[in-house]
């Protein structure tokens, strides 16, 4: 029990000898560090495509690709059925093809205001 003590001593000391900032100041430091490349939230699913959807007289050809693990409601996605490999080459789906689909999340800057905007007070 001592030395849980002792552990958990050491991390307090550890913590106090810190500069104390405040969290607005961390997020900016963190945002500053150029060795730190945050990434955006991301997850991936499996998939099948189920159908391919022809052209109609102004939409492109389609492919309906069945995620599994989504709820039922959002199970099916349709995108167009033109995709670009790793070499430039236009390339597309076919029924039955085994896809990962990703979703991630993409990342907004937030824009800094002068304090007088964001509380409605004129600014001179």
């Amino acid at each position: 029990m001592a030395k849980a003590d002792n552990t958990t001593l050491d991390s307090v000391k550890k913590e106090m000898a810190k500069p104390r900032i405040s969290k607005s100041a961390r997020i900016a430091e963190l945002s500053l560090d150029t060795s730190r490349t945050p990434a955006a939230p991301s997850t991936s699913m499996p998939g099948t495509v189920d159908k391919i959807i022809p052209p109609r007289l102004s939409q492109p050809e389609k492919a309906q690709i069945t995620v599994e693990g989504a709820d039922h409601r959002h199970r099916d996605l349709r995108i167009e059925n033109i995709l670009v490999d790793e070499h430039g080459e236009d390339v597309r789906l076919k029924k039955g093809a085994h896809v990962n689909v990703v979703v991630s999340q993409k990342r907004q800057r937030a824009q800094l205001m002068p304090w007088a905007k964001r509380h409605g007070q004129p600014t001179q």
